[in-house]
């Protein structure tokens, strides 16, 4: 789904993000999810931004008709800090993301990033 929109959508993240004062690195997606690499606006929670463009997006999306059918984000959503000797490598990695998901799919990749930094402990 998100292959045959991303461009629009790509655009109105980032138009949205730019609005909530938070600069846009990079944006790329798969099939099913979306890489954003921003500055938060450090008088914005990063679950206030996310709601925000979870939910204007989603809103986008079925204005604009760009799929057939009614679209919802799924309900929850990870975000990472970033630290400034990682930024190059992490939008390195957003802007090959096709490349990478064709070696590893995204719920597998991420199941072992949480285990990899010990995430996954209760």
């Amino acid at each position: 789904m998100i292959f045959s929109i991303g461009k629009k959508l790509y655009d109105f993240i980032w138009q949205e993000l730019t609005e909530l004062g938070c600069p846009v690195r990079i944006i790329n997606g798969m099939t099913d999810h979306v890489h954003v690499l921003f500055l938060q606006n450090p008088q914005k929670t990063i679950s206030d931004i996310v709601k925000q463009i979870k939910g204007s997006s989603s809103h986008f999306i079925n204005r604009e008709e760009l799929i057939l059918e009614k679209f919802v984000w799924q309900t929850g959503y990870a975000t990472f800090s970033v630290s400034e000797s990682q930024l190059n490598a992490v939008y390195n990695y957003i802007k090959n993301q096709k490349v990478n998901h064709l070696k590893k799919n995204g719920q597998d990749e991420f199941d072992d990033f949480v285990k990899l930094h010990g995430l996954d402990k209760k």
